[in-house]
């Protein structure tokens, strides 16, 4: 790529992917922790036959229609691209990456778009056990297209299983390649991540109609059950992250010690809290910085090394700054989640959640943490991997297309302008139904809808 108006047609294409990804992985994410959180409402109204279950399950749904559709557009989107913008990707690697998406269409996608249509309008068409199962099998198919989207992104991160030929990798062993080194951290990692961003989202919005009075016993079931989850997920996430931290040590040794901003690696790392990584000097500025902590968190040895970034040269390492800040906001907001855990936990079993304000409060808006965490773990993980594409096969600059910078920046102000109006609707829409809450439907046999989004239009409607 040349470049334009003085901007190199990488950083473009590169800018693209970016955008579009930052856009589309907050919809997955939600979708398939919201898809188990349905499933699991009607699995306790089936068994108890509580009709506030069944309500909530049917409220969840329409916003899990607009998320859902919204993921599915941005998705089809970023394959795209592969083609246009990072053609050379698709011809070295994509012997093993290919495959590996389609087995997310062929078992998951089709599985999820199978049973979606039951999940959506079969309320009143279906007994409540096929009903229930057919929520169950959503949520089973949204975490198996996690399963294999995090399979190939591990894979590009930690290959393992291939051979090259004339520069072509070429699958070897397929169970090497779909449980590569990364992959079980990882995949647990993000499926953690999606679980427990819902769960905030749930509890956010229990908190908010307990404030204004509204649907009471329906914000304390989700008050309860979104609390519940955080209680239990957030520590288990740090502990997950910090297994992840050590595999990303043994495998990717320099986005560690970007993500530490960790120079030298003759001396022991210290846990930096601050600083501002000067790349060119080779040091951080204003350090504010825990001495050997770092080494102690990696190694458990307090006087145990790891490669610095000094040992790596400087075309081997990744942009120190976006990393360095990102998992710093990663790990900030994580510790936020386990301090409303504990907060809420203790709340709880004095018996006085559901009347502590100052608690229910800040917990109404604390929404977007979960979505804000997931932006910057992915920054971490794909910045830190550069500047490599296929860690060690191919770099990033040898990846793209021979398309005009100027065509890629035209493609890109376009994403930009259809997003902000495309994905502006959407998330109207969801802060409309949000809004409305769980309202009580007819028993009734329903109207056969015509468009795959008349339940989630519908209760969009209803709340103007």
């Amino acid at each position: 790529m040349d470049s334009f108006a003085g901007i190199d047609g990488l950083l473009l294409a590169r800018l693209q992917f970016a955008f579009t990804i930052s856009f589309h992985i907050i919809f997955p994410a939600f979708s398939i922790g919201l898809s188990a959180f349905i499933a699991t409402l009607e699995v306790i109204w089936l068994r108890s036959g509580e009709a506030h279950f069944h309500l909530l399950a049917r409220f969840w749904t329409k916003i899990f229609a607009i998320s859902f559709a919204m993921g599915v557009v941005s998705g089809i989107v970023l394959t795209y691209q592969f083609g246009t913008n990072w053609s050379r990707f698709s011809e070295v690697v994509g012997n093993v990456v290919g495959p590996l998406i389609g087995y997310e269409v062929l078992t998951a996608f089709f599985l999820e778009a199978s049973f979606l249509g039951v999940m959506l309008f079969g309320w009143n068409r279906v007994p409540p056990w096929l009903h229930t199962v057919a929520s169950i099998i959503v949520a089973v198919g949204t975490a198996l297209s996690g399963f294999w989207i995090l399979s190939a992104n591990s894979w590009m991160q930690t290959p393992a299983g291939f051979g090259m030929r004339d520069g072509i990798a070429y699958p070897l062993a397929w169970s090497q390649i779909i449980f590569n080194p990364s992959f079980p951290y990882r995949f647990a990692h993000m499926m953690i991540a999606t679980y427990l961003t819902t769960s905030l989202v749930v509890l956010a919005t229990g908190a908010r109609y307990i404030l204004a009075g509204r649907f009471e016993r329906e914000a304390r079931i989700m008050v309860r059950m979104g609390l519940g989850m955080v209680i239990a997920l957030a520590p288990l996430q740090i502990l997950v992250g910090d297994f992840h931290g050590l595999n990303t040590l043994k495998h990717q040794p320099a986005k560690i010690a970007a993500i530490e901003a960790h120079w030298d690696g003759s001396e022991p790392g210290s846990l930096v809290l601050f600083a501002w990584p000067d790349a060119q000097a080779e040091r951080n500025r204003a350090e504010v910085a825990i001495p050997n902590a770092g080494s102690l968190v990696l190694t458990h040895d307090p006087q145990g090394l790891f490669p610095g970034l000094r040992d790596f040269a400087r075309d081997q390492r990744p942009p120190i700054i976006p990393v360095f800040f990102a998992f710093r906001l990663m790990v900030g907001l994580g510790v936020l989640m386990l301090v409303i855990g504990v907060i809420g936990g203790v709340l709880w079993l004095r018996k006085s959640l559901f009347t502590t304000p100052w608690f229910l409060k800040p917990v109404g808006r604390s929404w977007p943490l979960g979505f804000i965490a997931i932006i910057a773990g992915w920054i971490v993980t794909e910045v830190g991997r550069q500047p490599w594409l296929a860690y060690g096969i191919l770099r990033t600059a040898d990846a793209t297309s021979p398309v005009a910078a100027s065509t890629v920046a035209l493609s890109l102000v376009l994403f930009v302008l259809v997003y902000t109006v495309v994905f502006s609707i959407g998330i109207v829409y969801i802060h409309r139904m949000l809004r409305k809450g769980p309202q009580p439907v007819s028993p009734g046999p329903e109207a056969l809808p015509n468009r795959p989004l008349s339940a989630a239009q519908q209760g969009a409607g209803d709340a103007t």
